[in-house]
Parts: C-alpha cells; structure tokens; sequence
C-alpha cells in the first residue's frame, strides 16, 4: 500500500463486499441442495472425508514420537487414548479433539 491510507468508503465497500462473499459462499450449499438429494460425490465426502483427516492427523501428530523414554511417548498414548474412548462413547468430533488436546497439553506440562 506504499503508506497510502483506506479512504472510510472504500473501507465500507471492502467490508459490506467481504459479508456478501462469505454470507452467499455459506448459504449457496442451501440453495443449491435443499429441493433434491446431494449428488453421490457430496454423500461419499460427507461420510467419508472426516474420518479420512482424522487418521491424517493422528499420524502427523504420533510421527515424531520417540519410545526411549516415557516422558515422550507416555502423554501421547493417554491423550490419543482419551480421545478415541471419548469419541466411541459420545461420537462427536469436536469433543473428542479438543479434550484429547487439552489432556495433551495438561500431561505434557506436569510429566
């Protein structure tokens, strides 16, 4: 921008432009799904895609893990334990991350 300076209108335009963006990019699922099925492709993402990250980040997360000492592989078994008893029990995704995570850094901190 060189130091040149956002006029207050142009601000407003850039801003009321963004909310459009985001509002039609959220609601264009609805519109275009809402009077028929979703096509095969959005069934098979829907049901297959999450569990496909979630395997992803469990091997990003476990990669690095070295076995000589307890202090280094110990957390990371209780956490990726915690989160897979969780998830089983209450099969929500987001619980069951973020309480593993939270179990993580809370062993991590005090091993």
């Amino acid at each position: 921008m060189n130091g040149e300076k956002l006029t207050l209108m142009a601000a407003l335009v850039a801003t009321v432009l963004c909310g459009l963006v985001i509002y039609l990019e959220r609601a264009f699922p609805f519109l275009l799904f809402s009077r028929k099925d979703p096509p095969k492709i959005i069934r098979f993402i829907e049901r297959y895609i999450p569990p496909m990250v979630m395997s992803a980040l469990l091997f990003y997360c476990l990669k690095d893990i070295s076995f000589t000492s307890s202090h280094d592989y110990l957390p990371s078994l209780i956490a990726v334990s915690f989160t897979a008893i969780v998830h089983l029990l209450k099969r929500n995704f987001l619980m069951s991350v973020f309480g593993g995570t939270l179990i993580y850094m809370i062993l991590i901190k005090f091993m």
